[in-house]
């Protein structure tokens, strides 16, 4: 019922009208619209100069019923309570300390992976682009240039299309960066196949297929999701794609277990990408875990050391040079050499703060429209998102060969570090500074524009190739294929940036503050501030990257002023697709204005509830023909009369009434104190061993004998679950649910009766959304009209 309305509206929401309802079992799921005087402003009409444009298309307005809720509230039943006096202290620190082994185990693997990316695309980039410069200057001679292009498309098309068909067809979680969909998982929502090992593969070997294939995209992005599957997978210390248990770390099979670890692995996957310790601590709190606390930043910290630490070894050792520690991370933005700034230049870095919020919020909006229009039209075939990226493929190629030819920005050899530095029409002894941009990875290319000498791009190469890269970029990210969105948007950030640097030295000439690649830096900064709205961590990270503390205040200010900027406009880009998922996600705060909208308003209703001695076959029937995934326990619901249900002595999930079933755990019909007084030998462990994919009811055997038993819910149901009287506002529940971790709150009423029950959609259909200044609260729709679910 997660997501449903409710039918009953009382005489205080009298202000509350239905605009549309459709029919699910036991209820209505309605949409609700308050007068504008009192609590609700409805968003600018669809189509409008002022609609919101994460509004204009009726999928942002909807939540999706296929996510469900994780469970981060423990359950205080019977068995665990058994279980936890049992303990002794050296039991207590064991499991300490096994916390403390898998984040360091986390540490390593994590690191371990970023350097098999690291290492496969270095190789496979060099191979490709040695191969085309071989071709390139012959045909300068020959006037064969057709040959170079059509070795380039081959090159970025066979490795895009092993990444697509990776994605498409095998494990379609791995396509983009990942970060939204850890975001949602840390929030609480459950992503199907989010953590899975497949997911890993794909999306390490397609990111591999991205880069090599030239796409406007980067590796650092999807080292966050890797570290997060990694540590999904290392702290149950099983594998249930390859059906193996190791019998370790079993304690830590729950979802409240299991998100502080991925918590973890997220911020490990920062480190290893950016050399950032402190960034991934920052950034895994501040865009990523929605729980915390002080011995959970311990942990992170250390495997986040320990990840940098193994990618810096295992990188020594690959370069030739080992225990050479200088290769903190995947990127390596290079030393700034006597980088310093001025008190007059402040107000520099805030315009170019707000022209970073102006261009992210531009990207975002190209962003959106194209993943509208891809999920309009190409989600209903797994092909045309295959071809769509061989394309995108294809064009990155043909607009970096134009650009390459028509572009005449010729300086003497020495200048750039670039391996594979093309003549074509420029003089003996010097080389084309446009295709320094495009022949070589992004990241270098970020290096280039960061360090590369005064002079070395003429202003018409800096902005063509901000123009068409930006472009390539916004069209990029959303394929079916893994991508980064860190460092493309840095690489744009810092041609403009640069440019920026440029006009000030004509301004101001023999100006030494006027360094265009300290502008570089810092447009880098806005743009990807102005795309993905983060301020502490992205300032962490790139202080961290840099290697250099100077510029650690225009950083936050730049980034500052670029999130002000583009909030004005629409969300980070992170936000928009999350909304495009129709994922019920819980912001920090509670929506505002919405202190008057009461538990009685919001909450599911009727509820189906169990008694705490149930008859099996009752059981079985509500699991079959309910999908919710918590149930109510009453004591006696004979009085039902509509209204309530019983009163309320507790609640059970469905994953447990499988393994009670699963199990066997009822006794032929008695008398009630007998089924009572009937030992069990049924375990915590037992759920555990069933966790986390609990098998369907219809793979469970209930004979016709069985039916008749009876099952005494007491031991194993929550005897304290949360609950709220009918009388608690939505800002209440809401702080309970998203502070807590809830799944479900109990609605009572004054006599401890079940009249309710509030669960995550309930709560996520109240959004607020901003535009252009303006702001108001409207409530979302149920994509799933006919069946809901808790």
């Amino acid at each position: 019922m997660e997501g449903a309305g409710n039918e009953n509206l009382d005489e205080r929401s009298a202000l509350l009208t239905v605009e549309n309802s459709s029919d699910y079992t036991g209820g209505i799921t309605a949409r609700y619209t308050l007068n504008s005087e009192r609590r609700y402003t409805p968003p600018p009409p669809v189509g409008s100069d002022t609609q919101p444009e994460e509004e204009q298309h009726c999928d942002t307005q909807l939540l999706d019923v296929k996510f469900k809720s994780l469970n981060y509230d423990t359950c205080e039943n019977t068995l665990f309570r058994d279980e936890e006096s049992a303990k002794s202290y050296k039991e207590v620190l064991r499991l300490q300390m096994s916390r403390w082994l898998v984040m360091f185990l986390i540490g390593v693997f994590t690191g371990l992976i970023a350097c098999g990316i690291d290492v496969s695309i270095k190789y496979a980039s060099a191979l490709k682009y040695s191969t085309i410069k071989h071709y390139m200057d012959e045909c300068i001679k020959t006037n064969c240039n057709s040959i170079p292009l059509l070795l380039w498309i081959a090159w970025n098309t066979s490795g895009v299309l092993i990444a697509a068909i990776l994605v498409v067809y095998v494990e379609p979680v791995a396509m983009g960066s990942g970060i939204p969909q850890i975001k949602c998982y840390l929030n609480g929502v459950k992503i199907p196949r989010v953590v899975r090992l497949w997911t890993l593969v794909c999306k390490a070997v397609g990111v591999i297929g991205s880069v090599v294939g030239g796409l406007a995209v980067g590796k650092e992005g999807p080292m966050i999701h890797s570290g997060a599957v990694v540590a999904a997978g290392i702290s149950q210390g099983r594998s249930t794609a390859f059906n193996l248990d190791f019998k370790i770390f079993e304690y830590f099979r729950t979802d409240t277990e299991k998100r502080d670890f991925v918590s973890g692995g997220a911020a490990a996957g920062v480190s290893a990408a950016f050399g950032a310790p402190i960034g991934g601590v920052l950034f895994s709190l501040e865009e990523g875990a929605s729980f915390w606390n002080q011995a959970l930043t311990w942990r992170i910290l250390f495997t986040s050391m320990i990840s940098t630490f193994t990618l810096n070894v295992v990188l020594s050792y690959a370069k030739g040079e080992p225990w050479n520690l200088s290769n903190p991370g995947l990127i390596n933005f290079g030393e700034f050499s006597n980088l310093s700034y001025d008190g007059f230049e402040i107000p520099i870095f805030i315009l170019i703060g707000a022209m970073g919020g102006l261009f992210g919020a531009l990207f975002n909006h190209i962003n959106y429209k194209l993943s509208v229009f891809r999920k309009q039209y190409l989600s209903t075939l797994k092909w045309p998102n295959v071809l769509e990226a061989v394309i995108v493929a294809s064009m990155s190629a043909v607009a970096a060969f134009i650009l390459i030819f028509t572009i005449s920005n010729c300086r003497s050899l020495g200048e750039d570090e670039n391996e594979n530095p093309l003549q074509l029409y420029c003089e003996d002894g010097q080389y084309n500074s446009m295709a320094t941009l495009w022949f070589q990875t992004p990241e270098e290319s970020v290096k280039s524009l960061f360090h590369n000498h005064p002079g070395t791009y003429k202003p018409v190469t800096l902005l063509l190739f901000f123009t068409v890269y930006f472009l390539l970029a916004s069209w990029t990210y959303g394929l079916s294929v893994p991508s980064g969105l860190f460092i493309p948007c840095l690489l744009t950030g810092a041609a403009w940036g640069r440019l920026v640097g440029i006009l000030l030295s004509l301004i101001f000439p023999d100006q030494p503050w006027a360094d265009p690649g300290k502008y570089a830096l810092i447009g880098a900064a806005a743009q990807l501030g102005g795309v993905v709205r983060m301020t502490i961590s992205l300032t962490a990270i790139l202080v961290e990257a840099t290697g250099d503390i100077t510029f650690g205040l225009p950083i936050m200010i730049v980034l500052m002023v670029a999130k002000w900027t583009g909030d004005l406009f629409n969300e980070g880009l992170y936000d928009i697709h999350i909304r495009l998922m129709s994922v019920p996600i819980l912001q920090w705060e509670p929506p505002p204005i919405t202190s008057n909208i009461l538990a009685s308003d919001v909450m599911s209703h009727p509820v189906n509830t169990l008694r705490t001695i149930e008859r099996v076959g009752r059981v079985v029937d509500m699991l079959k023909n309910e999908p919710h995934d918590g149930f109510p326990v009453v004591e006696d619901d004979s009085e039902n009369d509509g209204d309530h249900f019983g009163s309320f002595r507790g609640l059970i999930l469905r994953s447990q009434l499988i393994v009670l079933l699963k199990m066997k755990i009822f006794c032929e019909a008695e008398s009630e104190q007998t089924v009572r007084n009937r030992f069990s030998k049924l375990k915590l462990k037992h759920f555990r061993e069933a966790y986390p994919r609990f098998p369907s009811i219809e793979h469970i055997h209930i004979s016709a004998h069985e039916r008749d038993c009876l099952i005494d819910l007491t031991p194993y149901m929550n005897p304290s679950p949360y609950c709220v009287k009918d009388s608690a506002s939505l800002p209440r529940i809401f702080r309970l649910f998203r502070g807590l971790g809830l799944r479900h709150i109990i609605v009572i009423n004054n006599h401890c009766q079940v009249v309710g029950i509030v669960t995550r959609k309930d709560l996520a259909r109240f959004r607020v959304w901003h535009h252009r200044g303006r702001m108001g609260l409207e409530e979302l729709q149920i994509s799933q009209s006919v069946r809901s679910t808790r």
